[in-house]
């Protein structure tokens, strides 16, 4: 008997082993399955403000990336700043609308402020704003291009400030902002 004891105690040594690596990977199961069981219980509002969150929480992870990768390359930092020169650097006043951007001393991000709130662009979609507010067309056509650039890549600032569309007047103070505050290379 104490040889079929002694066979088993090795084969449950090396099961506790892989059970630990499970252990990290069953939290994450564990709260997946929570959040499963939770949505049938939240109603709409609910379940659009999760959404919200995470894709916030998605953007902010995938700016931390960027700005790991704009501090390890100093040099690409150097000439991606030439596509867009900011006004000032520190915080803008803000026009009647209650929007102001200010920019982070290294210049590398942006922040848009609207009613106590904000929303963080990188240099590099800052640059993109510009192009497209200083773009062709009638100022109609300007913001529509806006709105569409936001709905498809920062969805975000609809949370900061409710704009249905190109008409929003908040739109056009958008706008009216990055042309005051930036201009093209």
């Amino acid at each position: 008997m104490a040889k079929k004891s002694a066979a088993k105690k090795p084969v449950s040594k090396t099961k506790k082993s892989p059970a630990k690596i499970k252990k990290t990977s069953g939290a994450r199961k564990a709260l997946e399955t929570e959040l499963r069981s939770l949505i049938p219980k939240l109603d709409d509002e609910g379940i659009v403000y999760l959404v919200e969150q995470a894709r916030i929480h998605i953007y902010n992870m995938k700016v931390d990336e960027h700005n790991r990768a704009v501090i390890a390359s100093a040099s690409s930092s150097r000439q991606s700043s030439k596509t867009v020169k900011a006004g000032k650097t520190s915080t803008q006043k803000a026009g009647a609308s209650g929007f102001s951007i200010k920019g982070t001393e290294s210049g590398s991000s942006y922040y848009l402020y609207y009613k106590n709130s904000n929303v963080m662009f990188s240099k590099n979609e800052m640059a993109q704003l510009v192009k497209i507010v200083n773009g062709p067309g009638t100022e109609l056509e300007v913001r529509g291009r806006l709105y569409n650039w936001f709905d498809k890549e920062r969805s975000d600032i609809f949370s900061l400030a409710k704009m249905n569309d190109k008409f929003d007047v908040r739109m056009k103070e958008i706008v009216k902002l990055i042309k005051k505050n930036f201009k093209l290379r």
